[in-house]
């Protein structure tokens, strides 16, 4: 069976992934695979946004040669257009590393841990679920201070982004399972075995 475990910022869903591995699934981390075809396609993207960059006075390329995603981030954060870009020249190689890790793995359970994976039909089509975890705002809100030590401008940004998030989700057609993050780790180990017993009783 996949899954695709998601949800908004510091709402868990890396903590349900834990609790998934623990049981036995293969968890993949999406950002790991974004990282890696990052790096696989970078002469694209310097390609298609150094023209862009120069002209904002960004330099994307670091003294060793290398591809400065931070630079790349702050360059395409906040243009719709620039991202979409982005992500044309990316996400395929994502969908290559990801059927390839399925391939190998065939026969497990497996879970894509992934905030955007529905910009990736292809993938979501071979999920028979979405563990979509959910925390209140506050509570999300500290958990990112603590843990990314972002200004809490930027924090309230990335959440606005995400607002469409769960809405987009549904759209898919593949049932959306809530997880409420509000309390201890036992209880969301409790809540994350309950919703799985669920999915795979309807499968």
């Amino acid at each position: 069976m996949i899954i695709c475990v998601t949800g908004p910022m510091a709402a868990g869903k890396n903590a349900v992934a834990s609790v998934l591995k623990e049981s036995g699934w293969l968890s993949v981390d999406a950002d790991d695979l974004v990282h890696e075809a990052v790096g696989h396609t970078t002469p694209q993207i310097l390609a298609a946004f150094s023209p862009v960059a120069e002209k904002a006075g960004i330099m994307l390329v670091k003294d060793d040669g290398s591809l400065d995603r931070r630079a790349l981030g702050s360059l395409i954060f906040g243009d719709a257009e620039l991202l979409a870009k982005q992500e044309s020249i990316v996400y395929p190689e994502v969908n290559r590393l990801t059927e390839e890790f399925i391939g190998a793995n065939a026969g497990r359970d497996i879970a894509l841990n992934a905030t955007v994976l529905y910009k990736i039909p292809c993938l979501m089509e071979k999920c028979s679920a979405v563990l979509y975890v959910t925390a209140p705002y506050l509570k999300r809100f500290f958990r990112a201070k603590a843990r990314d030590g972002l200004p809490c401008r930027q924090i309230a940004a990335r959440f606005r982004s995400q607002r469409e998030l769960y809405p987009n989700y549904v759209k898919t057609g593949i049932p959306v399972m809530l997880i409420h993050n509000t309390g201890s780790l036992p209880a969301l180990r409790r809540k994350t075995e309950t919703v799985i017993k669920q999915i795979v009783k309807n499968t």
